[in-house]
């Protein structure tokens, strides 16, 4: 990882994951209603902060006894690839068992994960052991919880994955916290930590005049306009900055 990287995802990291979406926002690169998981990805642990960390896909199956190997055959492989990514891995399975048969991960998957320096995990099936995941302080997201881990299987292992509506590739960056999961274009991830504090700035305008003068329309009418012409002067910056 580039020396610059690590301080742009500590920056990153002090936000939370709707900001760093009105973020992204001013820079066009996309669709505003493209480039974040849906409702269906739910954090395990809403308080816990903001991870932020690069994808490292892989599918998951547990319907069927495997072909041969043991139940963890394959987490060796997927923990050595994350060397090729471009900072701390965030696990992210794309569960292929149509419905969810098992859970994807427990306390035995994330211990290892994270002693391979992983932060998190994001599977669009279920999880188990939750305290126990809890209690290493490790982030996960999940669409449900099931007891039993079934006949666990890490299949395709650094592979394009669907989960929660949003294609994630290897070495996506991804943000997520109790809102969701959204992934950030490499090509901005340092220009928008370098425009979030004047944008949380200009969101304080409003929440301080409301504070200030409760039930007045005419200092809200203000302070929405300053809010206004702030995110525009920032929406201009990006846009020279760019251009």
């Amino acid at each position: 990882m580039p020396p610059f990287a690590s301080a742009v995802l500590d920056r990153l990291r002090q936000y939370d994951t709707p900001t760093i979406c009105n973020l992204i926002e001013l820079f066009d690169v996309r669709p505003r209603n493209t480039g974040y998981m849906d409702g269906r990805i739910v954090a395990c642990f809403p308080e816990m902060p903001p991870i932020v960390g690069f994808a490292a896909t892989a599918t998951h199956r547990a319907t069927w006894p495997p072909r041969g190997g043991d139940v963890y055959g394959s987490l060796d492989q997927q923990v050595e690839r994350f060397a090729e990514l471009s900072g701390p891995a965030v696990v992210v399975f794309q569960d292929v068992d149509d419905p969810t048969a098992a859970a994807n991960f427990g306390e035995v998957m994330c211990t290892v994960y994270q002693a391979f320096g992983a932060v998190g995990l994001i599977t669009s099936g279920a999880g188990r052991d939750l305290e126990q995941v809890r209690l290493l302080g490790f982030a996960a997201f999940t669409n449900g919880t099931i007891c039993s881990h079934g006949y666990t299987q890490i299949g395709h292992v650094h592979v394009p994955v669907h989960v929660g509506g949003l294609a994630v590739y290897p070495d996506d960056l991804l943000h997520a916290d109790c809102n969701g999961v959204t992934s950030v274009p490499h090509t901005i991830a340092a220009e928008v930590a370098d425009i979030a504090d004047p944008f949380v700035a200009a969101e304080t305008v409003v929440l301080d005049a409301t504070r200030e003068a409760p039930g007045s329309l005419a200092r809200l009418r203000e302070a929405r306009q300053e809010m206004a012409a702030r995110i525009a002067a920032l929406r201009k910056q990006v846009s020279r900055q760019r251009g």
